[in-house]
């Protein structure tokens, strides 16, 4: 897909059906948002849904996947973090916010998260990151290769 494709898709509409309201629309739009890596336009979607449901965690997943989308790593860290702690079973979250603290070079504090999610998931992408910060880890002297096994 090539630069001009890529505009065209930001450019398309939300998919929106006629007298869908609640936050069963917000989520479907600004999930089609998010997915077509448009996480402004989402947040514009989820805040005023979350102001009428705050309690809503499909809503607040969808808020901390766009704010990882626009690198507000500290923002995205504490949605995600209240979210492990309301459902610690979880496998996106704890994904989610092992990759958030990688990406802010907190490979000790990611590695447990990572290692729980690859675990309770079988996903070959959660193992791959917990090869990566462990061996970030082992590089950047924090722990020895020996000490990760």
């Amino acid at each position: 897909m090539n630069d001009f494709d890529q505009q065209m898709d930001l450019q398309a509409p939300p998919v929106v059906f006629p007298g869908q309201t609640g936050p069963e629309s917000a989520y479907r739009t600004a999930f089609d948002l998010l997915a077509r890596r448009a996480p402004r336009e989402a947040l514009e979607v989820i805040e005023p849904a979350l102001a009428d449901e705050p309690g809503n965690s499909g809503l607040r997943m969808l808020r901390a996947w766009a704010f990882l989308m626009r690198a507000q790593l500290q923002r995205a860290e504490a949605e995600l973090g209240d979210l492990v702690e309301e459902n610690p079973a979880d496998d996106w979250v704890r994904h989610a916010l092992g990759r958030c603290l990688e990406r802010q070079s907190r490979y000790a504090e990611a590695l447990p998260h990572l290692r729980l999610a690859a675990t309770m998931s079988g996903d070959p992408e959660h193992e791959v990151a917990v090869l990566r910060v462990e061996r970030r880890l082992a590089e950047t002297g924090e722990t020895s290769f020996d000490r990760l096994v």
